[in-house]
């Protein structure tokens, strides 16, 4: 994203190229109990006007293919969960501006340019490990995003809605509205602003993201309108599955999750399928092994990957590996753990010669009590005190400069 301009329009799909995944397997998706109306949802979704354009996604993978030859650094962050409650001017510009600060962090230390790209403006899904959630021997619809259902333990708030579907966008559009707003007149909130802002979010609902996916007349190329930058999760990222089928049909760059159990053999396969022409700043490996794992399970998939040729952006999401239950029953993240898988990411790759992409945090601008440590030092105790997370724990403003600081350390 940057300064407002003209875009080249896009032009609508016939439903055969749009949603070719459904001849495939697709995890996690959400049992809508009204197929017509989801229909009718996603009918009037591919009227609505896209909310990035090809443009942006291009300059976005023009940005990462920097990052990827070792020339740039990328920095990805926000939410885990986005709401519909957290659309407010105040909170957006938080988010936006702990980014600018972490940013300009990394940029002195490197003296490399940072390719800024939010968490934010779309990442209204989530995956889940189990279907239900059971309260007081009550099985419910597990809460799945505010994108599919509500928080509330009640059966009509459980009830995936495709209606929400139509709300999700409606957020993306105001939260984008503000960011390019930002992004114009530098409201960052540090002397250095970047005039370069980018999206992106886990394409996750496929019925939502072919909706949103559009052609763009002059190159003849689809790209998903939904954001600038799309990622696939751990959980869908089956090589014959139908995300990693809907990825490899669109010309955004893309993102895809690697935990512990994947393989070199795993990755060149996802390479093959999502990046055949094997071009620079397309295709963004994210690991997220766990402290314990990333030293051991890295390397081999690192070493490998480059000795294909292939010229992927490795980034590290220190977040999902290291979630445990507290004895409150708050899920939370020690700060000392995030801290140590980020450390080995650093050490795997300066061992190995190679380039640290960046790093990939769920954090917030707000001063939650979510995640434990840090220099402040939020305790297991103290995490009912504000544990405001719809899913996962984040890091709060000062845990996520903390973070930023000491990665900055590393590139120094």
């Amino acid at each position: 994203m940057t300064k407002p301009e003209l875009s080249r329009a896009y032009d609508s799909l016939s439903d055969d190229t749009a949603t070719a995944w459904r001849r495939l397997p697709a995890a996690q998706q959400p049992d809508w109990p009204d197929p017509a109306a989801l229909h009718r949802v996603t009918e009037e979704l591919r009227e609505l006007p896209p909310l990035v354009f090809p443009e942006e996604s291009d300059r976005l993978r023009v940005r990462l293919a920097a990052v990827a030859r070792g020339e740039a650094i990328l920095l990805q962050g926000g939410d885990c969960a986005e709401t519909f409650d957290g659309t407010s001017e105040e909170q957006v510009r938080n988010k936006y501006a702990a980014l600018g600060q972490m940013a300009a962090s990394l940029a002195d230390a490197a003296s490399a340019p940072v390719v800024t790209v939010g968490r934010i403006a779309g990442q209204y899904s989530k995956p889940r490990s189990r279907p239900l959630e059971v309260r007081d021997g009550v099985p419910l619809p597990v809460y799945r995003g505010d994108a599919v259902n509500g928080t509330a333990f009640t059966a009509q708030a459980r009830t995936p809605d495709p209606q929400r579907l139509k709300r999700a966008y409606h957020a993306s559009a105001v939260t984008l509205n503000l960011l390019r707003g930002y992004t114009a007149y530098g409201a960052c909130g540090t002397e250095r602003c970047d005039d370069e802002f980018f999206t992106s979010h886990e394409a996750l609902i496929l019925d939502y993201e072919s909706a949103l996916t559009r052609t763009d007349p002059e190159s003849g190329g689809m790209y998903g309108s939904s954001g600038h930058m799309l990622w696939i999760g751990e959980r869908t990222r089956q090589p014959g599955g139908a995300h990693i089928e809907f990825a490899s049909r669109i010309r955004n760059p893309i993102g895809v999750k690697l935990g512990p159990e994947a393989t070199a053999d795993d990755a060149l396969d996802l390479i093959d399928r999502l990046d055949p022409d094997r071009k620079p700043g397309r295709l963004t490996f994210i690991s997220r092994m766990g402290a314990g794992a990333v030293r051991e399970v890295l390397p081999d998939l690192v070493e490998k990957i480059t000795a294909s040729g292939a010229q992927v952006v490795w980034v590290c999401d220190p977040m999902h590996g290291n979630t445990f239950s507290a004895p409150s029953g708050h899920k939370t993240r020690r700060f000392a753990d995030i801290l140590d898988e980020t450390t080995g990411f650093f050490e795997v790759h300066r061992d190995l010669g190679t380039h640290p992409g960046g790093i990939h945090l769920e954090f917030t601008g707000e001063p939650v009590t979510e995640c434990v440590g840090g220099t402040d030092g939020v305790t297991l105790d103290e995490l009912c005190h504000r544990y405001d997370s719809a899913c996962d724990p984040r890091l709060n403003r000062r845990q996520a400069l903390e973070l930023a600081a000491i990665v900055a350390d590393h590139y120094r």
